[in-house]
């Protein structure tokens, strides 16, 4: 006698290469780099153009815009402003179109697993 469980009908790995091959697994990619590539080219431009300024146009950067506080100044605190509005943007954009295609997809994957 033998106390070994039967193996399930299909093991994890396949069912997961199942749901990788999947129609939603494809639209959950295409949507997620349909934000992120764009935007962290944005950010990518967005950090080189303060980086390429503060280096070659120093004149400009240390331009006053109010008391002691210059464009250098101004444009470093908006890279803190637009790396919170990006996340905030991402916060937005996951919940509304990327959470409900892998919801879905966890859910069709919990129901295979639970009928193996």
């Amino acid at each position: 006698m033998t106390t070994d469980t039967p193996a399930p009908a299909t093991s994890d790995a396949e069912r997961y290469v199942e749901v990788q091959r999947s129609e939603d697994f494809t639209r959950l990619r295409k949507t997620l780099r349909g934000f992120i590539f764009p935007m962290t080219v944005a950010f990518f431009l967005w950090y080189a153009l303060y980086v390429i300024l503060s280096a070659y146009a120093r004149g400009f950067m240390d331009t006053k815009v109010v008391g002691h506080i210059n464009v250098a100044l101004v444009f470093g605190l908006l890279q803190f402003v637009s790396t919170f509005a990006i996340a905030w943007l991402y916060s937005r954009f996951a919940s509304r179109r990327v959470d409900p295609i892998a919801d879905k997809i966890a859910h069709e994957l919990k129901e295979k697993g639970d009928a193996a």
